[in-house]
């Protein structure tokens, strides 16, 4: 798809990851319908873009909140939905609290199904539209301490497989992309800890929105996993899940520490 003067709608779009993807899409002539929760640093995206971009604060696990995006994009006509929100606890199961579980599962999740199915309606009146929903190498891999998060990945993963095959006769395409671990504020300092000492890459926000942009510009319904070895680990768990088990199995002394030991 060409990005110049097409209207996307972003969700997330405070987050690392969400900043970086409206930078790019601002530089290559997209107009932007950023959503996040936080009016004041919405405000100052959009103020740092410039250009005709609209900021809509709202909490999409409210009806009210989604309510207001699809006004905007109605309004609009959006030609792309881009899933972008997310939030994640670094812990192990037994200590998280069921308020965190159901927070993640809320906007990683249920949030983006929702949103989607509300604006299925005015992505169908675009002659081509576009989902892209971003999920983790955590929708692939079951990790030990991101237990609730993976839930919600998974889920997004199979959600984004299921809607790209019963929309696969219509205008609609759908994409998804797994970024590996991101130095974002999703990851908090004990992980980045934790990952400097197991050796597991982390990479900046701005590598994952270029990611994204292969995806929008290549062909439809392309999916993107990001990373070597992660994009291989991937493949493999499906395959042959004992050998992941063993390998994570070895990590567990360190990964239970740390979280253990985080504030």
């Amino acid at each position: 798809m060409d990005i110049r003067g097409k209207n996307i709608a972003l969700t997330g779009a405070t987050g690392g990851i969400g900043r970086a993807i409206a930078s790019q899409l601002s530089r290559e002539g997209a107009t932007l319908i950023l959503v996040a929760r936080n009016e004041q640093r919405l405000t100052a995206l959009v103020d740092e873009l410039g250009g005709d971009h609209t900021a809509v604060s709202a909490d999409l696990g409210d009806d009210e909140g989604r309510r207001k995006v699809v006004e905007a994009c109605r309004d609009a006509g959006i030609d792309m939905l881009i899933n972008a929100a997310g939030i994640n606890e670094f812990n192990l199961f037994e200590k998280q609290s069921a308020s965190t579980i159901r927070a993640m599962l809320e906007v990683n999740l249920l949030s983006p199904i929702l949103l989607t199915q509300d604006l299925l309606p005015v992505l169908r009146q675009q002659e081509k539209g576009r989902i892209v929903n971003i999920g983790s190498t955590f929708g692939s891999i079951g990790y030990p301490g991101f237990s609730g998060y993976c839930a919600s990945k998974f889920g997004l993963r199979g959600f984004t497989e299921a809607l790209r095959r019963e929309l696969g006769d219509t205008n609609i395409r759908v994409s998804y992309v797994a970024p590996r671990a991101t130095r974002t504020d999703l990851n908090s300092d004990t992980v980045v800890a934790m990952n400097d000492e197991l050796g597991t890459a982390m990479d900046d926000p701005s590598l994952v929105a270029r990611e994204v942009m292969r995806v929008i510009r290549g062909p439809a319904n392309r999916d993107k996993y990001i990373g070597w070895p992660e994009k291989i680990f991937v493949r493999i768990n499906a395959l042959f899940p004992a050998l992941v088990d063993n390998s994570l199995r070895k990590q567990l002394p360190t990964i239970r520490r740390f979280a253990t030991s985080k504030p």
